[in-house]
């Protein structure tokens, strides 16, 4: 297709019109509410099946019911996920290959944000258990799925907070330093760059690409820990980018665009490993009105130290 050009204004629906996507299914984790359900309802607009996970399923039954209702696909399931448990992503990634021979678009939306210490029943830190290691899990035992779909694409959804932190593999789950709630956060979207970094070196030749981006600031469920310091200072930060001509907050139809154009856009066919913001391709030279990303975003070393980690941690292996 020609004659694409998008921003950080455009919407769901601006970069999946035109777009025929029947006879694709698609998975989009934590789709209750937020980004998640917004994709989910672009992606079934445009003919897709569509898988939507959540924790709280009461939750996503409601949100999956109105999609259905509006956009007339009745293609639209619900399966409950848990990401920082082990177990219920090896229950879920069973039943979901049960089901479904082949999934094209997988789209790791779900995460947690700036959260006081946590820790799961291993031991993990929440936010590097959810965030990284249960995408990773979940994309490592669909990995079969997504080869019988190919030409499929994985969307692991970072943030230009990957900016406060490289991950730190030797102590990702704070054990022998400080926790921080920003470091923390960081050093997990970090992670969600370099599992598309190294997903896609070792399965672009079964055609399975993998893309990593930044959906922008917006205000959704993702904030529920944050205190009113942390509020001022995003906001303070998104006047700093205004004053510099650059996109600040994003309506939610615009923040999900970007995860949406990664996960479908003809421009990326034959593409991968790439970091994306809004709906553009973006890296350490950031695209126009994008922040673009830190010196570590494709450390490709420090991405097969994290996926050597994850392997032994989760037994998740491709």
């Amino acid at each position: 297709m020609t004659g694409r050009n998008f921003d950080g204004t455009s919407t769901a629906d601006d970069v999946l019109a035109g777009l025929d996507l029947v006879g694709k299914l698609a998975l989009v984790t934590g789709a209750s509410s937020g980004l998640g359900a917004e994709s989910a309802r672009a992606l079934a607009a445009r003919g897709a099946a569509v898988v939507v996970t959540a924790r709280d399923v009461g939750k996503a039954e409601k949100v999956a019911a109105g999609i259905r209702e509006t956009t007339g696909n009745a293609g639209v399931s619900v399966m409950e996920l848990h990401l920082e448990v082990p177990s219920s992503v090896r229950a879920f990634a069973k039943d979901f290959l049960a089901r479904h021979r082949a999934l094209h678009l997988l789209i790791g939306n779900a995460g947690v944000m700036a959260c006081p210490l946590e820790r799961t029943a291993e031991g993990y830190e929440l936010q590097f258990a959810t965030n990284h290691l249960g995408h990773y899990l979940l994309g490592t035992l669909l990995a079969p799925a997504l080869r019988a779909g190919a030409p499929a694409r994985v969307v692991s959804v970072s943030s230009a907070g990957h900016r406060f932190a490289t991950v730190n593999v030797d102590d990702p789950h704070f054990q022998r330093r400080p926790y921080d709630k920003w470091e923390s956060y960081g050093q997990s979207k970090t992670a969600n760059i370099w599992y598309a970094l190294e997903l896609d070196r070792r399965l672009a030749s079964a055609g399975v690409r993998a893309f990593a981006i930044h959906p922008g600031m917006i205000a959704t469920e993702l904030g529920r820990h944050l205190v009113p310091d942390d509020i001022a200072t995003l906001r303070a930060r998104a006047a700093e980018r205004e004053s510099t001509g650059k996109t600040s907050w994003k309506t939610i139809p615009q923040g999900a665009a970007t995860q949406l154009y990664a996960a479908t856009a003809p421009e990326l066919e034959g593409k991968g490993a790439l970091y994306l913001e809004d709906c553009q391709l973006s890296g350490p030279t950031p695209c126009p009105g994008g922040l673009g990303t830190s010196p570590w975003a494709f450390d490709t070393e420090g991405a097969a130290r994290l996926w050597k980690l994850s392997e032994d941690t989760t037994g998740g292996r491709i």
